[in-house]
């Protein structure tokens, strides 16, 4: 495995040891290549409503309709081929990535954890969808690779610790000044993440915190120096 592995991670030996047999390979390409089909179907078949009766929308799960706890992870977010091809192209990347880095097995639980947060959000607020879920990713993906840079708008390069502090500040943001269901839709959503890395992210954001500080004093003391 590559990458920093999260202290909070450790906990996952024995049950790796004892379930790992059953995680499934190259899930993140199964996600993909199901978001894929779905948006060609209702792309050309657009009657059929099927990303509809696929969504996670709990009133109707409720009534019976069980499979959206699931098929809702194969609803694209995207509404225009050109953003689809780029949405599931970074969903491959980053989900590839991690699997690459965890293994099948943790990634599964990574992200079934993450569908079970969503759930758990729907629940509170009526609908589910895959934002948060995909987000989960790339703050994992952040946390074990924040030197790698992104092409932003293919042309301006980004660390990718910069871009996931942009997310996670509007996601701060919807905490702050968004109702008690806002609330708890987010954490609820990023549970994952949360039990994955919560620990390691507060002691590197002390850190990082820590380091501007010391700069800011560093700078100051050279201002004084030439005065």
């Amino acid at each position: 495995r590559t990458g920093k592995e999260p202290e909070r991670m450790k906990w996952m030996d024995k049950l790796e040891r004892r379930f790992g047999h059953i995680a499934i390979h190259d899930l993140m390409m199964i996600i993909v290549i199901g978001q894929a089909v779905v948006f060609l179907a209702e792309f050309f078949m657009p009657g059929l409503g099927i990303w509809s009766k696929l969504s996670l929308y709990m009133p109707a799960v409720l009534q019976g309709e069980v499979w959206r706890l699931l098929t809702f992870i194969f609803v694209p977010s995207s509404s225009t081929p050109l953003s689809l091809v780029l949405t599931l192209y970074l969903m491959w990347l980053i989900g590839h990535t991690l699997e690459q880095s965890w293994g099948d097995f943790r990634f599964n639980v990574y992200y079934f954890l993450g569908v079970l947060g969503a759930i758990l959000a729907a629940a509170v607020t009526g609908w589910g969808t895959t934002y948060y879920l995909n987000l989960s990713l790339f703050f994992a993906f952040a946390m074990l690779y924040p030197e790698m840079r992104l092409l932003l708008f293919f042309i301006i390069p980004v660390k990718v610790k910069w871009l996931a502090l942009f997310s996670g500040v509007l996601c701060l943001f919807g905490f702050v000044f968004g109702t008690w269901a806002d609330r708890l839709s987010v954490l609820f959503s990023l549970l994952n993440f949360l039990i994955f890395f919560g620990g390691d992210f507060w002691r590197m954001a002390k850190q990082e915190l820590r380091y501007a500080k010391n700069r800011r004093a560093w700078r100051n003391a050279g201002r004084n120096n030439w005065r």
